[in-house]
Protein backbone atom coordinates (compact mmCIF):
# COMPACT_ATOMS: atom_id res chain seq x y z
CA UNK A 1 0.00 0.00 0.00
CA UNK A 2 1.01 3.69 -0.64
CA UNK A 3 2.01 5.71 2.49
CA UNK A 4 -0.88 7.93 3.49
CA UNK A 5 -1.13 10.97 5.05
CA UNK A 6 -0.04 9.78 8.55
CA UNK A 7 3.33 8.13 7.53
CA UNK A 8 1.12 5.16 7.75
CA UNK A 9 -1.58 2.99 5.31
CA UNK A 10 -5.24 4.98 5.94
CA UNK A 11 -7.46 3.33 7.93
CA UNK A 12 -10.21 5.81 7.79
CA UNK A 13 -13.39 5.14 9.87
CA UNK A 14 -16.93 6.55 10.05
CA UNK A 15 -18.64 7.52 13.31
CA UNK A 16 -22.48 7.27 12.92
CA UNK A 17 -24.20 10.21 14.62
CA UNK A 18 -27.19 8.59 15.71
CA UNK A 19 -25.95 5.28 17.42
CA UNK A 20 -24.36 5.55 21.48
CA UNK A 21 -20.86 4.58 20.64
CA UNK A 22 -18.55 1.85 22.01
CA UNK A 23 -15.31 2.54 24.09
CA UNK A 24 -13.05 2.88 21.10
CA UNK A 25 -9.18 2.70 20.50
CA UNK A 26 -9.07 5.70 18.33
CA UNK A 27 -5.02 5.55 17.99
CA UNK A 28 -5.51 2.52 15.44
CA UNK A 29 -7.64 4.59 13.17
CA UNK A 30 -5.51 7.45 10.93
CA UNK A 31 -8.67 9.10 10.23
CA UNK A 32 -12.58 9.60 11.76
CA UNK A 33 -15.52 10.59 9.99
CA UNK A 34 -18.20 11.71 11.48
CA UNK A 35 -21.13 10.66 9.75
CA UNK A 36 -23.57 12.48 8.88
CA UNK A 37 -24.04 16.53 8.20
CA UNK A 38 -27.41 17.13 6.66
CA UNK A 39 -27.34 19.77 3.91
CA UNK A 40 -30.35 22.11 4.34
CA UNK A 41 -31.96 24.03 1.43
CA UNK A 42 -30.68 26.94 2.24
CA UNK A 43 -26.48 25.81 1.83
CA UNK A 44 -26.88 24.96 5.69
CA UNK A 45 -25.79 21.77 7.60
CA UNK A 46 -27.47 20.20 10.40
CA UNK A 47 -25.87 17.57 12.98
CA UNK A 48 -27.30 15.61 15.01
CA UNK A 49 -25.30 15.43 18.52
CA UNK A 50 -23.25 18.34 17.66
CA UNK A 51 -22.61 18.86 21.41
CA UNK A 52 -20.20 16.03 21.47
CA UNK A 53 -18.17 16.91 18.85
CA UNK A 54 -15.74 19.08 20.58
CA UNK A 55 -14.75 16.88 23.20
CA UNK A 56 -14.39 14.00 20.43
CA UNK A 57 -12.53 16.24 18.07
CA UNK A 58 -10.17 16.20 21.28
CA UNK A 59 -9.93 12.52 22.14
CA UNK A 60 -9.35 12.20 18.28
CA UNK A 61 -6.61 14.46 18.61
CA UNK A 62 -4.93 13.13 21.32
CA UNK A 63 -4.42 9.58 19.50
CA UNK A 64 -2.99 11.30 16.64
CA UNK A 65 -6.06 10.55 14.41
CA UNK A 66 -7.64 12.85 12.06
CA UNK A 67 -11.00 14.22 12.66
CA UNK A 68 -13.20 15.06 9.58
CA UNK A 69 -17.13 16.21 8.95
CA UNK A 70 -18.88 13.61 6.46
CA UNK A 71 -21.43 15.45 5.00
CA UNK A 72 -24.60 14.05 2.81
CA UNK A 73 -25.05 9.80 2.76
CA UNK A 74 -27.67 7.75 1.35
CA UNK A 75 -30.40 9.44 3.03
CA UNK A 76 -28.71 12.92 3.31
CA UNK A 77 -28.07 13.61 -0.27
CA UNK A 78 -31.20 15.00 -1.80
CA UNK A 79 -30.18 18.45 -1.80
CA UNK A 80 -26.86 18.14 -3.16
CA UNK A 81 -27.91 18.87 -6.72
CA UNK A 82 -30.35 21.95 -6.61
CA UNK A 83 -27.59 23.40 -3.87
CA UNK A 84 -25.07 23.27 -6.90
CA UNK A 85 -27.65 24.69 -9.28
CA UNK A 86 -28.12 28.02 -7.25
CA UNK A 87 -26.17 30.64 -7.22
CA UNK A 88 -27.05 31.54 -3.27
CA UNK A 89 -27.04 28.07 -2.04
CA UNK A 90 -24.15 27.07 -3.34
CA UNK A 91 -21.97 30.62 -1.82
CA UNK A 92 -23.39 29.50 1.54
CA UNK A 93 -22.73 25.72 1.41
CA UNK A 94 -18.90 26.91 0.48
CA UNK A 95 -18.93 29.20 3.40
CA UNK A 96 -20.75 27.19 5.93
CA UNK A 97 -18.22 23.76 5.38
CA UNK A 98 -15.41 25.91 5.65
CA UNK A 99 -16.61 27.68 8.92
CA UNK A 100 -17.73 24.35 10.07
CA UNK A 101 -13.93 23.17 9.61
CA UNK A 102 -12.58 26.10 11.88
CA UNK A 103 -15.25 25.78 14.43
CA UNK A 104 -14.88 22.25 15.51
CA UNK A 105 -10.91 22.43 14.34
CA UNK A 106 -11.59 19.67 12.35
CA UNK A 107 -8.96 18.19 9.71
CA UNK A 108 -11.16 17.91 6.42
CA UNK A 109 -14.02 17.70 4.83
CA UNK A 110 -15.34 14.33 3.33
CA UNK A 111 -18.89 14.73 0.62
CA UNK A 112 -20.87 11.85 0.54
CA UNK A 113 -23.23 12.22 -2.36
CA UNK A 114 -25.65 8.78 -2.99
CA UNK A 115 -25.28 9.74 -6.38
CA UNK A 116 -23.97 12.52 -8.84
CA UNK A 117 -26.15 12.25 -11.87
CA UNK A 118 -27.84 9.07 -10.64
CA UNK A 119 -30.88 8.02 -8.38
CA UNK A 120 -29.98 7.13 -4.63
CA UNK A 121 -32.98 7.22 -2.38
CA UNK A 122 -35.93 7.82 -3.79
CA UNK A 123 -36.40 11.16 -2.28
CA UNK A 124 -32.90 13.03 -3.81
CA UNK A 125 -32.74 15.13 -6.83
CA UNK A 126 -30.35 14.54 -9.48
CA UNK A 127 -29.40 15.91 -13.52
CA UNK A 128 -27.70 13.28 -14.83
CA UNK A 129 -26.73 16.22 -17.76
CA UNK A 130 -25.36 18.51 -14.82
CA UNK A 131 -24.60 17.01 -11.70
CA UNK A 132 -21.29 15.77 -11.99
CA UNK A 133 -19.84 19.22 -13.74
CA UNK A 134 -21.27 20.97 -11.33
CA UNK A 135 -19.88 18.69 -8.75
CA UNK A 136 -16.31 19.72 -10.05
CA UNK A 137 -16.65 23.10 -9.93
CA UNK A 138 -17.89 22.77 -6.53
CA UNK A 139 -14.95 20.76 -5.58
CA UNK A 140 -12.64 22.98 -6.91
CA UNK A 141 -14.35 26.33 -5.20
CA UNK A 142 -14.22 24.36 -1.60
CA UNK A 143 -10.63 23.46 -2.07
CA UNK A 144 -9.50 27.24 -3.02
CA UNK A 145 -11.79 28.55 0.00
CA UNK A 146 -10.18 25.98 2.65
CA UNK A 147 -6.84 26.72 1.20
CA UNK A 148 -7.38 30.16 1.38
CA UNK A 149 -8.55 29.72 4.67
CA UNK A 150 -6.05 26.96 5.99
CA UNK A 151 -3.27 27.45 4.17
CA UNK A 152 -2.25 24.99 1.15
CA UNK A 153 -3.30 21.21 1.45
CA UNK A 154 -4.00 21.63 4.94
CA UNK A 155 -7.05 20.22 5.29
CA UNK A 156 -8.28 17.38 3.86
CA UNK A 157 -10.84 16.72 1.02
CA UNK A 158 -12.04 13.56 0.24
CA UNK A 159 -15.37 11.55 -1.22
CA UNK A 160 -17.27 8.47 -0.53
CA UNK A 161 -18.01 7.08 -4.27
CA UNK A 162 -19.85 4.07 -5.37
CA UNK A 163 -18.47 1.37 -7.84
CA UNK A 164 -18.33 3.14 -10.64
CA UNK A 165 -17.25 6.86 -11.17
CA UNK A 166 -20.02 9.39 -11.23
CA UNK A 167 -22.37 9.57 -13.80
CA UNK A 168 -22.84 11.43 -16.81
CA UNK A 169 -26.16 11.66 -19.56
CA UNK A 170 -24.48 8.48 -20.84
CA UNK A 171 -23.62 6.60 -17.85
CA UNK A 172 -20.24 6.55 -15.61
CA UNK A 173 -18.04 9.50 -17.24
CA UNK A 174 -14.75 8.22 -18.58
CA UNK A 175 -12.05 10.68 -17.35
CA UNK A 176 -12.61 11.80 -13.54
CA UNK A 177 -8.68 13.01 -13.41
CA UNK A 178 -9.67 16.49 -12.67
CA UNK A 179 -11.17 15.30 -9.82
CA UNK A 180 -7.97 13.88 -8.30
CA UNK A 181 -6.25 16.75 -8.55
CA UNK A 182 -8.38 18.57 -5.81
CA UNK A 183 -9.55 15.74 -3.83
CA UNK A 184 -6.63 13.74 -1.26
CA UNK A 185 -8.41 10.50 -1.74
CA UNK A 186 -11.50 8.46 -2.43
CA UNK A 187 -13.38 6.19 -0.02
CA UNK A 188 -14.70 3.36 -2.20
CA UNK A 189 -18.24 2.19 -0.93
CA UNK A 190 -17.27 -1.59 -2.12
CA UNK A 191 -20.66 -2.72 -0.43
CA UNK A 192 -24.14 -3.09 -0.45
CA UNK A 193 -23.44 -4.88 -4.00
CA UNK A 194 -26.27 -7.31 -3.37
CA UNK A 195 -29.07 -7.55 -0.87
CA UNK A 196 -32.70 -8.43 -1.09
CA UNK A 197 -32.87 -5.85 -4.04
CA UNK A 198 -31.28 -8.94 -6.13
CA UNK A 199 -33.38 -11.69 -7.21
CA UNK A 200 -30.72 -14.27 -5.84
CA UNK A 201 -28.39 -14.36 -2.77
CA UNK A 202 -25.36 -12.90 -3.52
CA UNK A 203 -22.03 -11.54 -1.97
CA UNK A 204 -22.66 -8.07 -0.03
CA UNK A 205 -18.86 -7.03 -0.88
CA UNK A 206 -16.94 -9.82 -3.30
CA UNK A 207 -13.65 -9.26 -3.80
CA UNK A 208 -14.08 -10.46 -7.19
CA UNK A 209 -17.70 -11.41 -8.60
CA UNK A 210 -18.57 -14.73 -10.15
CA UNK A 211 -19.07 -13.93 -14.04
CA UNK A 212 -22.51 -14.64 -14.77
CA UNK A 213 -23.61 -14.85 -10.82
CA UNK A 214 -25.29 -11.74 -8.94
CA UNK A 215 -24.21 -8.48 -9.61
CA UNK A 216 -21.61 -7.96 -11.96
CA UNK A 217 -19.48 -5.42 -9.35
CA UNK A 218 -16.41 -5.95 -6.82
CA UNK A 219 -13.64 -5.09 -4.87
CA UNK A 220 -11.69 -5.22 -7.96
CA UNK A 221 -13.79 -3.98 -10.80
CA UNK A 222 -14.72 -0.87 -8.55
CA UNK A 223 -10.89 -0.34 -8.64
CA UNK A 224 -10.24 -0.68 -11.95
CA UNK A 225 -12.91 1.34 -13.18
CA UNK A 226 -11.98 4.27 -11.08
CA UNK A 227 -8.19 3.46 -12.10
CA UNK A 228 -9.08 3.64 -15.55
CA UNK A 229 -10.88 6.92 -15.57
CA UNK A 230 -7.77 8.18 -14.29
CA UNK A 231 -8.32 8.23 -10.74
CA UNK A 232 -4.48 7.14 -8.76
CA UNK A 233 -4.91 4.31 -6.77
CA UNK A 234 -2.48 6.03 -4.50
CA UNK A 235 -5.60 7.86 -3.77
CA UNK A 236 -8.27 5.12 -3.06
CA UNK A 237 -9.53 3.31 -0.12
CA UNK A 238 -10.76 0.64 -0.07
CA UNK A 239 -14.13 0.20 1.59
CA UNK A 240 -14.97 -2.77 4.01
CA UNK A 241 -17.96 -3.33 5.44
CA UNK A 242 -18.10 -4.69 9.07
CA UNK A 243 -22.05 -5.77 9.01
CA UNK A 244 -23.39 -7.84 5.92
CA UNK A 245 -27.59 -9.30 5.14
CA UNK A 246 -29.87 -12.37 5.40
CA UNK A 247 -31.77 -12.98 2.64
CA UNK A 248 -34.63 -16.57 2.62
CA UNK A 249 -33.84 -18.83 -0.21
CA UNK A 250 -36.27 -20.73 -1.63
CA UNK A 251 -34.72 -24.04 -1.11
CA UNK A 252 -32.22 -25.53 1.45
CA UNK A 253 -28.74 -23.81 -0.43
CA UNK A 254 -26.80 -26.60 1.58
CA UNK A 255 -27.88 -29.28 -0.75
CA UNK A 256 -25.13 -27.97 -3.62
CA UNK A 257 -22.89 -25.58 -0.90
CA UNK A 258 -20.43 -25.17 -3.71
CA UNK A 259 -23.31 -22.80 -4.60
CA UNK A 260 -24.19 -19.55 -3.06
CA UNK A 261 -26.81 -18.21 -5.63
CA UNK A 262 -30.39 -19.40 -5.07
CA UNK A 263 -33.69 -17.28 -5.38
CA UNK A 264 -34.86 -15.51 -2.75
CA UNK A 265 -38.01 -14.29 -1.25
CA UNK A 266 -38.69 -10.63 -2.29
CA UNK A 267 -38.81 -9.68 1.76
CA UNK A 268 -35.80 -9.47 3.88
CA UNK A 269 -36.21 -11.43 7.15
CA UNK A 270 -35.32 -9.70 10.22
CA UNK A 271 -31.18 -9.43 10.83
CA UNK A 272 -29.78 -9.11 14.16
CA UNK A 273 -31.44 -7.38 16.98
CA UNK A 274 -30.96 -3.92 16.17
CA UNK A 275 -32.89 -4.20 12.61
CA UNK A 276 -36.35 -3.08 13.43
CA UNK A 277 -38.95 -2.53 10.91
CA UNK A 278 -39.10 0.54 8.62
CA UNK A 279 -40.89 2.73 6.30
CA UNK A 280 -38.79 4.71 3.76
CA UNK A 281 -41.49 7.91 3.26
CA UNK A 282 -39.87 8.25 -0.11
CA UNK A 283 -40.37 5.33 -1.29
CA UNK A 284 -43.63 5.41 -0.12
CA UNK A 285 -43.52 1.18 0.63
CA UNK A 286 -44.56 -0.51 3.94
CA UNK A 287 -42.24 -1.32 7.03
CA UNK A 288 -40.08 -4.20 6.20
CA UNK A 289 -36.87 -5.05 8.03
CA UNK A 290 -33.33 -4.18 6.35
CA UNK A 291 -31.78 -8.07 7.12
CA UNK A 292 -29.03 -6.36 8.13
CA UNK A 293 -26.34 -8.27 11.00
CA UNK A 294 -23.44 -6.27 12.37
CA UNK A 295 -20.46 -8.53 13.37
CA UNK A 296 -20.96 -7.64 16.82
CA UNK A 297 -24.30 -9.29 17.03
CA UNK A 298 -23.20 -12.38 14.44
CA UNK A 299 -20.29 -13.08 17.54
CA UNK A 300 -22.45 -11.53 20.77
CA UNK A 301 -26.01 -13.65 19.36
CA UNK A 302 -23.85 -16.46 18.79
CA UNK A 303 -24.56 -17.52 15.34
CA UNK A 304 -20.62 -17.61 14.79
CA UNK A 305 -18.96 -19.09 18.22
CA UNK A 306 -15.62 -17.72 16.66
CA UNK A 307 -15.10 -16.06 14.25
CA UNK A 308 -14.61 -19.04 11.50
CA UNK A 309 -16.74 -21.59 13.37
CA UNK A 310 -20.94 -21.36 13.05
CA UNK A 311 -23.62 -23.05 15.90
CA UNK A 312 -25.93 -25.47 14.91
CA UNK A 313 -27.68 -24.93 12.97
CA UNK A 314 -25.73 -22.32 10.93
CA UNK A 315 -23.19 -23.98 8.61
CA UNK A 316 -20.56 -21.27 7.69
CA UNK A 317 -19.84 -21.90 3.66
CA UNK A 318 -16.91 -19.91 1.77
CA UNK A 319 -17.23 -18.93 -1.93
CA UNK A 320 -13.83 -19.46 -3.59
CA UNK A 321 -14.83 -17.16 -6.55
CA UNK A 322 -15.97 -13.96 -4.62
CA UNK A 323 -13.71 -14.54 -1.72
CA UNK A 324 -16.31 -14.35 0.73
CA UNK A 325 -18.24 -16.89 3.68
CA UNK A 326 -21.60 -16.95 4.12
CA UNK A 327 -24.04 -18.59 6.52
CA UNK A 328 -27.33 -20.51 6.45
CA UNK A 329 -30.01 -22.12 8.24
CA UNK A 330 -31.45 -25.14 7.05
CA UNK A 331 -34.69 -24.83 9.48
CA UNK A 332 -35.56 -21.41 7.92
CA UNK A 333 -33.41 -20.93 4.53
CA UNK A 334 -31.95 -18.01 5.67
CA UNK A 335 -28.70 -17.24 3.91
CA UNK A 336 -26.47 -14.38 5.53
CA UNK A 337 -23.65 -12.67 3.43
CA UNK A 338 -21.02 -11.05 5.13
CA UNK A 339 -17.18 -10.44 6.01
CA UNK A 340 -15.00 -12.07 8.52
CA UNK A 341 -11.06 -11.53 9.16
CA UNK A 342 -10.59 -14.28 6.59
CA UNK A 343 -12.43 -12.05 4.10
CA UNK A 344 -10.85 -9.26 5.34
CA UNK A 345 -7.25 -9.96 5.26
CA UNK A 346 -7.54 -11.16 1.52
CA UNK A 347 -9.25 -7.72 0.79
CA UNK A 348 -6.20 -5.76 2.58
CA UNK A 349 -3.80 -7.75 1.05
CA UNK A 350 -5.03 -7.41 -2.76
CA UNK A 351 -5.59 -3.41 -1.73
CA UNK A 352 -2.05 -3.41 -0.72
CA UNK A 353 -1.06 -5.43 -3.99
CA UNK A 354 -2.70 -2.36 -6.20
CA UNK A 355 -1.23 0.54 -3.98
CA UNK A 356 -4.01 1.60 -2.59
CA UNK A 357 -3.64 4.35 0.16
CA UNK A 358 -5.61 2.27 2.73
CA UNK A 359 -8.68 0.53 4.02
CA UNK A 360 -12.11 2.92 4.84
CA UNK A 361 -14.81 1.04 7.60
CA UNK A 362 -18.27 1.25 7.53
CA UNK A 363 -18.71 1.50 10.92
CA UNK A 364 -17.14 1.70 13.30
CA UNK A 365 -19.30 0.40 16.12
CA UNK A 366 -19.88 -2.75 14.51
CA UNK A 367 -16.62 -4.50 15.51
CA UNK A 368 -16.50 -7.37 18.18
CA UNK A 369 -13.52 -6.92 20.34
CA UNK A 370 -11.38 -5.42 16.84
CA UNK A 371 -11.57 -8.88 15.79
CA UNK A 372 -12.27 -7.40 12.00
CA UNK A 373 -10.17 -4.09 12.66
CA UNK A 374 -7.04 -6.02 13.40
CA UNK A 375 -6.92 -7.37 10.24
CA UNK A 376 -6.03 -4.36 8.94
CA UNK A 377 -3.71 -3.88 11.65
CA UNK A 378 -1.84 -7.08 10.52
CA UNK A 379 -1.56 -5.92 7.24
CA UNK A 380 0.87 -2.73 8.56
CA UNK A 381 2.84 -5.00 10.33
CA UNK A 382 4.21 -6.69 7.34
CA UNK A 383 4.34 -4.15 4.64
CA UNK A 384 7.46 -2.46 4.90
CA UNK A 385 6.58 0.57 2.59
CA UNK A 386 3.89 1.45 5.40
Amino acid sequence: MAVGALGRANVVGYYPNWIAMPTLNFNKYTHVNFAFAIPTASGGLSYDNQAAMPGIVTSLHAAGTKAIISIGGWTGSGLFSPILKSTTSRAAFLGNIVAYVKTYNLDGVDIDWEYPGRQGDACNVYDANSDTSNFLAFLQDLRTQMDTTFGSRNKLLTLAVRVEPFDGPSGPVKDVSAFAKIVDYINLMTYDIAGVWNPTTSPNAPLQFAPGQGPQFSVGSAIDAWSSAGWPTGQMNLGIPFYGYAMTATKNMLQTPSNMYAPISATAPQGDKDDSLYADPCSGGPAVYSGAWQWKHLRDQALLTSAGTAASPWVRTWDSATSTPWLFNPNTNTFITYDDPQSIQLKVNYAASKGLAGTMVWSMDMDYNDELLSRKHNNNQYHDSY
